[in-house]
């Protein structure tokens, strides 16, 4: 096991941000894709001496499956994680759709590996404090909760609804997989 938790999204999205709150790691975050070139592993302590590990893993892009950007060598360590919690940028600055996003992101999970997609798996639309276009975010989480996936809205930067994601993150960890 690589890590509890794997973080995944598009560059950008606020993965190493969200990291860095949570836990002690100190990845480098800036203002340009593929800032994370290496995956960054975190201790997330919480009350009552429980702790997880999460694995911050580089940004990936529309065929990482097939070796696209930084993600063929890194989707590998996806497959060491408990739980996928897919990051999403939904402030509107990328002129992207979160839906498309979490769909793409998806999609590669799957391409690279079927049984990837089928881990367990949470969404966070990140930047809460910056969104653009707040149907936009109610359109991804009606569209979540299609494959019920549910979807936490954080502000990586303010804290705003990360102690809540974290609470989460511990629950799905806690709970027995069908398959135990």
């Amino acid at each position: 096991l690589l890590a509890d938790v794997g973080l995944v999204g598009f560059p950008n999205g606020g993965k190493s941000t969200l990291i860095s709150r949570i836990s002690a790691a100190k990845p480098k975050i800036a203002d340009y894709p593929f800032t994370t070139l290496t995956p960054h592993l975190g201790v997330v302590a919480l009350s009552d001496s429980r702790s997880f590990v999460v694995a911050d893993v580089p940004g990936l892009i529309e065929g990482a499956h097939r070796g696209l950007g930084l993600g063929h060598q890194f989707l590998r360590h996806l497959e060491r994680t408990r739980l996928l919690v897919h990051i999403i940028d939904v402030s509107g600055a990328t002129e992207r759709d979160p839906v498309v996003d979490f769909d793409t992101i998806r999609r590669e999970l799957e391409l690279y590996r079927p049984e990837l997609a089928d881990k367990p798996q949470l969404a966070v639309a990140n930047k809460m404090d910056v969104v653009a276009d707040p149907e936009a975010v109610d359109r991804l989480e009606a569209h979540l909760a299609t494959r019920r996936i549910p979807l936490y809205r954080i502000s990586a930067v303010t804290g705003e609804g990360v102690g809540v994601l974290v609470e989460a993150m511990w629950q799905h960890l806690s709970t027995p997989s069908p398959d135990q």
